[in-house]
């Protein structure tokens, strides 16, 4: 009984290990801090591009688990 409770705990822990991901203020990536590509365009405006890496972004989840609204079948009147 001890061997079972060890190995579930053991299969548990490398499961976390194996299957987290970084929780940045982006989303979900593979790594914390995101790289983030950062200039001036030519008439002086600033631009950052980020969540590059990311393997899903907040917005995304948010839609993924939207239900979406059954598209009518035929003429409504």
């Amino acid at each position: 009984m001890l061997l079972i409770n060890m190995i579930k705990t053991l299969f548990l822990i490398t499961s976390l290990f194996l299957l987290s991901g970084c929780v940045n203020k982006h989303g979900i990536s593979a790594k914390y801090y995101s790289e983030c590509k950062e200039y001036y365009d030519l008439q002086g405006y600033y631009h950052k591009e980020c969540g590059e890496d990311d393997i899903m972004t907040y917005k995304e989840m948010g839609e993924a688990f939207k239900r979406k609204k059954p598209e009518p079948k035929g003429n409504v009147y």
